[in-house]
């Protein structure tokens, strides 16, 4: 079991930076895949961003591809999400999420632990 809570949400004009943190439990952090994902209001939750368990692939929507950066902290069980150049558009609840696989995913149906969800605001 897995427990996943998320933090650094906020209010940020355009073109501002956030970095959210997800903080996981278990002992096993390491060998899970980590993902991000979004959903705005009245919009079906999308995938941001994803990290294989060891960091070493790390997979990008397009639509924040060069703006959006995934790490990892195998050490501390922490997974964050470094936002520059942030746009209206980018206004969403971030949800973190975990999969006890090495393979890469994309799609939300695989994954098996959610977090709450941290809103950010992006305002024009």
């Amino acid at each position: 079991q897995v427990q996943l809570v998320e933090s650094g949400g906020g209010l940020v004009q355009a073109g501002g930076s956030l970095r959210l943190s997800c903080a996981a439990s278990g002992r096993t952090f390491s060998s899970y895949a980590m993902g991000w994902f979004r959903q705005a209001p009245g919009k079906e939750r999308e995938f941001v961003s994803t990290i294989t368990w060891r960091g070493g692939y790390t997979y990008y929507a397009d639509s924040v591809k060069g703006r959006f950066t995934i790490s990892r902290d195998n050490v501390n069980n922490r997974v964050y999400l470094q936002m520059n150049s942030l746009k209206p558009e980018d206004t969403a609840v971030y949800y973190c999420a975990a999969k006890y696989t090495g393979q890469v995913l994309t799609s939300e149906q695989f994954y098996e632990y959610w977090g709450q969800g941290t809103q950010v605001t992006v305002s024009s």
